[in-house]
């Protein structure tokens, strides 16, 4: 399993409009071979609610870099949302845990 980190910072006054966007983004990526789940969460700290944490459950990592950011749905995912990004993110991915509490 890959974990797809993102933070996303939205253009302030954005939030809502943009997660009216994702709602609807969110079947584009959700049909992807390999997908297994995403969590959305909003920043809670002062000053930061602009700002949320994307985290995508991936088989492997060539489910989302040469599958989903290849498709047709990922054209449709940049149109709804890339225009709330500023900046744009720095998308990681990580493997496995190597420490669990």
């Amino acid at each position: 399993m890959i974990l797809e980190s993102a933070l996303l910072d939205v253009v302030p006054g954005q939030e809502e409009a943009f997660l009216a966007a994702f709602a609807q983004a969110r079947p584009l990526i959700a049909v992807q071979p390999g997908f297994r789940s995403l969590e959305l969460r909003r920043c809670l700290d002062e000053g930061r609610t602009s700002r949320f944490l994307l985290q995508v459950e991936w088989e492997r990592l060539e489910d989302h870099t040469d599958g989903f950011r290849r498709s047709a749905e990922y054209g449709r995912w940049r149109e709804l949302l890339h225009r709330f990004y500023a900046p744009f993110p720095e998308v990681e991915h990580y493997g496995e845990p190597v420490l669990r509490a």
